[in-house]
């Protein structure tokens, strides 16, 4: 078995199978379904997969995209960005930057001060709430 297969087979023992779909296969929840779409708790949101933590919630907006957006990472090295051209589009994909899952995609037409808006698949997401 290759190493891609082993890598595959270890996420879905993990992984529900629409987190794998999301996550390892690079699909997209439906827009408005995602538990955090709306989500005013606050705390720390980290990666479904690894438990790598991404994104504050005092940095997460209503974009009314149908997704959670955030304005900016938690740190400058929570993510990676890649180029997509994907469906015909380009767009910016964001994965985790320590086990590479597909997060969602990152846009120029957020709120300032960072004019940026991270549209991120609720399903790839775990909020640790802080009272």
């Amino acid at each position: 078995m290759s190493n891609q297969a082993d890598n595959d087979t270890n996420w879905r023992e993990k992984l529900t199978p629409e987190q794998f779909h999301i996550c390892r296969e690079k699909g997209t929840e439906p827009p408005f379904t995602g538990k955090y779409t709306d989500c005013t708790s606050p705390g720390i949101y980290h990666c479904a997969c690894c438990g790598e933590a991404l994104f504050a919630s005092q940095h997460k907006f209503h974009s009314g995209c149908g997704w959670p957006s955030f304005s900016e990472p938690l740190n400058n090295t929570s993510l990676n960005e890649h180029e997509d051209h994907s469906h015909g589009m380009h767009r910016v994909e964001v994965t985790c930057s320590q086990c590479g899952a597909h997060l969602g995609h990152v846009f120029p037409d957020g709120p300032q001060p960072t004019g940026l808006r991270y549209c991120i698949n609720s399903i790839a997401l775990e909020l640790e709430d802080k009272p």
